[in-house]
């Protein structure tokens, strides 16, 4: 029982390299928390779902590859979003430049806190909110 309860806590996705990815994304993600009934700070989430995904697909994601996308819930409500990703590098905050720069901007100014962590291949970009309120 614990355990089924524990995957009713998690969902993640995998998507290929393709723009139209980015807002398959942010559809999954916003039913995610319909489904756990988190309605608070959803916009700030589906926002930084959005530049994560963007930043894995135009920076982390080599041609031929995909990104995954995980989010969970838990310890008292905190809401965790991961973007996993094959590509080298490591992202930063930048200063914007004309129309990019501004993502992980974004990401810094509306999570609680975010950063960058291993894998291999790869990298796995992360930012959490929490305790977030549930409904349900």
């Amino acid at each position: 029982m614990n355990e089924t309860k524990q995957l009713l806590l998690l969902r993640e996705r995998f998507y290929r390299r393709d723009r139209r990815s980015v807002s398959a994304a942010r559809e999954f993600a916003r039913r995610a928390l319909a489904d756990w009934g988190m309605d608070a700070r959803v916009d700030d989430v589906l926002l930084c779902v959005s530049e994560l995904a963007t930043n894995a697909l135009v920076h982390g994601v080599p041609p031929g590859r995909g990104y995954r996308l995980r989010l969970w819930r838990y310890g008292g409500g905190v809401l965790r979003i991961e973007v996993h990703d094959s590509g080298d590098g490591l992202p930063r905050v930048r200063e914007p430049d004309g129309e990019s720069g501004r993502g992980l901007l974004l990401v810094a100014a509306l999570a609680d806190t975010w950063g960058v962590g291993e894998r291999e291949p790869g990298k796995n970009v992360w930012c959490e909110f929490g305790p977030v309120d549930v409904t349900s």
